[in-house]
C-alpha cells in the first residue's frame, strides 16, 4: 500500500508554515501542488486523477480540493488540516488581502475599506463562506448531505479525521502531527516554524480577539460571531480533540 499525504491547506490557516516544514523533510519532487474546480464531482475526480498520475509524489497540497481523501486501489490518502478561530482568521484574511498586489475582489475590497467595512461586506454576501462558518463549510464535504445538515457532517468530519491541527496552539499541532506521521511510517521533523503571517503573532489570541473587537465595535463583533457560530463550536471541540 502506497501511503501519501494530504495537506487541505485552508485559507490562512498557518498551511504555508506547514508545506514549508514537509519540503524539509522530503526531496523537491515529491511536493506538489494544484488547485481545482468548485464544483463538487469534477473537483473530486480531477483530485483522484492528481494523486494517481503524481506517483513519486509524497505530499499532496491545495487549497481547493474537497474532502473526502480519494479512494484509490492501492494508495491510502492520509488527510492534514488545520482550523483556526474564525474571527482570528478573518482579520488574518484581511491584512493578507491587502497587502496582496492583485485585483480579485478580496484584495480590492480590503485595500479600500476598513477591517469593519470588510466584514460588513462580506457578510452581506450570502453565498460567500469565506466569512461564514468556512469551517464547517469545507469539513461537511466529507460526507453525503443525506448523513446529515452541515453542522451534523461538519461535526462528523472532525471527530473522525485522524489529525486536526489548531492553529494558535500550532507547537503542540505539529508535535502531534509528527508523532501521528510517524506511526504511519513517515519518520519527519516538523518544527513550529510559522512563514506568511499576516498579524502580530506575539500578541495571545485573547489580546488579538480584543483589539479586533475594539477596532470593529461590539456590535459587528457580535455579528460576526453570529455567523460563525458553527465554526466556533467546531473550534472549541478541534482544541479539545487536540
Amino acid at each position: 500500500m502506497r501511503k501519501v499525504i494530504f495537506h487541505y491547506h485552508f485559507f490562512k490557516n498557518a498551511g504555508t508554515s506547514l508545506d514549508s516544514e514537509f519540503k524539509k523533510n522530503i526531496s523537491k519532487k515529491q511536493w506538489v501542488t494544484q488547485e481545482f474546480p468548485g464544483a463538487i464531482e469534477p473537483n473530486r475526480a480531477q483530485v483522484a486523477d492528481w494523486v494517481t498520475r503524481e506517483k513519486n509524489a509524497i505530499v499532496f497540497s491545495s487549497h481547493t480540493a474537497h474532502l473526502p481523501v480519494p479512494k484509490i486501489e492501492g494508495v491510502q490518502c492520509l488527510p492534514v488540516l488545520f482550523i483556526r478561530h474564525p474571527v482570528d482568521r478573518i482579520a488574518s484574511i484581511y491584512t493578507f488581502e491587502r497587502k496582496q498586489g492583485t485585483d480579485n475582489f478580496g484584495a480590492v475590497l480590503a485595500r479600500n475599506t476598513s477591517l469593519a467595512g470588510y466584514i460588513e461586506c462580506r457578510l452581506a454576501l450570502v453565498r460567500d463562506r469565506l466569512c461564514r462558518d468556512f469551517h464547517a463549510h469545507r469539513l461537511c464535504l466529507n460526507y453525503h448531505p443525506i448523513e446529515g445538515d452541515e453542522q451534523v457532517r461538519a461535526h462528523k468530519a472532525l471527530a473522525e479525521l485522524p489529525f486536526v491541527g489548531v492553529v494558535d496552539r500550532f507547537d503542540e499541532s505539529m508535535e502531534k502531527l509528527e508523532s501521528w506521521l510517524r506511526t504511519e511510517g513517515f519518520a519527519m521533523q516538523l518544527k513550529a516554524v510559522r512563514k506568511n503571517v499576516s498579524r502580530n503573532l506575539d500578541e495571545s489570541l485573547d489580546e488579538r480577539l480584543a483589539q479586533i473587537k475594539s477596532e470593529i465595535g461590539a456590535k459587528l463583533y457580535r455579528q460576526l460571531l453570529d455567523a460563525n457560530a458553527e465554526d466556533m463550536e467546531l473550534y472549541r471541540r478541534a482544541c479539545e480533540k487536540l
